[in-house]
């Protein structure tokens, strides 16, 4: 990607990243065969942890028992620790492939469905790259496919990684 003047174009390219195998081997193979490895690369990766809202969205569970406060920040406590832990392990893959590749993080909470169509929305993103989970016909009908959603609703191109021949035997 040049402009006439031969020099590399900008392009920020948002990955959306997850607990799962999936989104880092979406995330790998976005940094081996999407980035230029060169140390004049302009290319900015953004790093996008959605949290899923949670279960529970009240202090009283729909069986009637009451959780407390002390509960309720425990659990809040650890979603965050579980974006924080994602986002520190998809940063240190990006660094041992890169080590001057530029990186920005964000942590969202909602449906991951639609924050990731509003961010690459609002930021102008030239690329979107996600891993595929790979679910079957019966499991997408229940569970939704958030990799087929944002293809469908995002304007910017979208790459959907899908997980290795290796491993998608062995579910």
């Amino acid at each position: 990607m040049a402009d006439d003047m031969g020099a590399a174009k900008e392009r920020r390219i948002l990955v959306a990243v997850d607990e799962s195998e999936e989104s880092m081997n979406a995330l790998s193979w976005c940094l081996k065969n999407v980035l230029v490895s060169t140390s004049s690369s302009t290319d900015t990766l953004i790093l996008l942890y959605v949290k899923p809202p949670r279960v529970v969205y009240s202090a009283l569970d729909g069986t009637g028992y009451l959780f407390s406060s002390d509960i309720m920040e425990t659990m809040q406590k650890y979603s965050n620790d579980i974006a924080d832990c994602v986002i520190e392990k998809a940063k240190r893959m990006c660094r041992e492939q890169f080590q001057d590749v530029k990186v920005e993080t964000m942590i969202e909470h909602g449906d991951p469905r639609d924050f990731i169509c509003q961010i690459a929305e609002k930021l102008h993103v030239d690329m979107l790259v996600m891993g595929s989970h790979g679910y079957g016909v019966i499991k997408r009908a229940f569970l939704g496919s958030v990799s087929n959603h944002c293809a469908q609703n995002v304007k910017c191109p979208v790459l959907i990684v899908k997980r290795p021949k290796s491993a998608s035997g062995s579910k």
